[in-house]
């Protein structure tokens, strides 16, 4: 995507709007900002950005902080969230998301990797903190009689691939699978394609279902 991606902001604390709008690179543009649930709702109608950052833990509204700009904004075309919180805590991700937010990462995340996450949900993908893809699989993930049997389809990847594919399932971006595997971007990006190949798959959001269908996260 080389096109910068507009995002608008919410966030309580102008001091952490102020870094991350600083943190972001070229690729994202901040255009506009909101301090309340509210100011968000209002401000997310009017500019239709691509990706609203968004905390969860607003004031104003009834609140429901950043569940309920959500779901006060579903019809907003095009526009999608992405929560940006301080909060791992678990009914916190499971509740944005339920209403139909696309990604949650914690404000620890390093700010390239909030860049990226920033494209990858403009462009559809869902996107969690690693250890907190976990939530989201628990909460939306299969019951017992939705799990299949599978074993067909996973002997045809190699172990490699079977390791890139349970990372990038759990939300890891390429460069932490890199990281964690000790092989380079590139390489995770080739086994990220067979896997997808094989699988039938068409992107990753499908990949994550599929793993979780089969209980391999």
């Amino acid at each position: 995507m080389s096109e910068q991606v507009d995002v608008v902001l919410v966030d309580d604390h102008h001091m952490f709007r102020a870094g991350v709008r600083a943190s972001l690179d070229a690729r994202v543009r901040v255009v506009g900002e909101a301090s309340d649930v509210d100011e968000a709702v209002r401000v997310v109608h009017e500019l239709a950005p691509p990706v609203v950052l968004l905390d969860v833990h607003l004031p104003g509204g009834d609140g429901g902080g950043g569940a309920e700009v959500v779901r006060r904004c579903v019809d907003v075309p095009g526009t999608r969230f992405l929560a940006l919180s301080v909060s791992d805590a678990s009914e916190d991700v499971v509740a944005v998301i339920r209403v139909g937010a696309r990604g949650y990462v914690t404000k620890n995340i390093d700010p390239q990797t909030l860049s990226d996450a920033v494209l990858r949900v403009a462009g559809g993908d869902a996107v969690f903190s690693p250890r907190l893809a976990g939530f989201v699989l628990d909460a939306f993930g299969t019951a017992a009689g939705d799990v299949a049997t599978g074993d067909d389809e996973l002997d045809r990847l190699s172990a490699r691939e079977r390791e890139v594919m349970r990372l990038i399932a759990r939300g890891y971006t390429y460069r932490e699978v890199a990281g964690e595997l000790f092989i380079s971007v590139k390489t995770v990006e080739t086994h990220v394609s067979a896997v997808l190949r094989k699988l039938q798959l068409s992107n990753r959001n499908e990949l994550t279902r599929w793993a979780a269908a089969r209980r391999l996260l």
